[in-house]
């Protein structure tokens, strides 16, 4: 019985070295770094609040979050801000695909599909925006469409108020739409 024991023991012992030996498949690696890599912190389903001297400004909703430069830095993925008047009352919506946060300078980026929607009803379109919470001020240096109820506007950069009603265009400004001249 002994012996039995024995030889079961040396064949279990004789597998598990030849198991160990067997290489696997090595673990899947990146061809370059991530933001991860470096990131001092990463969260997920975030949600913040932009205030300027106790008003709150808008609010920050992003899938991921990836914190840089002693937490004053934000990378995120999947962004949604909302603006708020004076006030307080909301009063638009920005969206973009990846979107860079300064704590420091109270700067807002958005990135890949940025579009901001008022509540009366204009749409902005660009492939890049930037907001700037104490100016209440977005602006980009790159193209962009406005559409509002009758007209579109178009052209390569821009300065407006976060309501887009005071809109400044910077070069090669184009419009479609009506006009309505007052009575004389």
């Amino acid at each position: 019985m002994r012996r039995r024991v024995a030889v079961a023991a040396l064949a279990v012992g004789i597998v598990g070295v030849v198991g160990c030996k067997k290489k696997g498949s090595a673990p899947p690696v990146a061809a370059k770094a991530t933001l991860a890599d470096s990131a001092e912190q990463v969260l997920f389903n975030t949600h913040s609040l932009l205030t300027d001297k106790g008003v709150q400004r808008g609010e920050m909703f992003a899938d991921t979050v990836f914190v840089f430069d002693d937490n004053t830095r934000f990378e995120m993925r999947k962004v949604r801000v909302t603006f708020n008047t004076v006030t307080g009352a909301k009063d638009g919506v920005m969206s973009a695909n990846r979107g860079r946060y300064s704590l420091r300078q109270q700067e807002l980026e958005g990135f890949g599909n940025v579009i901001i929607v008022t509540n009366d009803g204009k749409r902005l379109t660009s492939p890049q925006l930037k907001y700037m919470q104490g100016l209440n001020e977005v602006s980009s240096d790159t193209s962009f469409t406005l559409v509002k109820p009758g007209q579109t506007l178009s052209g390569i950069g821009f300065k407006a108020d976060p309501q887009l009603t005071r809109f400044t265009i910077r070069r090669g400004g184009s419009s479609r739409g009506s006009l309505t001249f007052p009575s004389q």
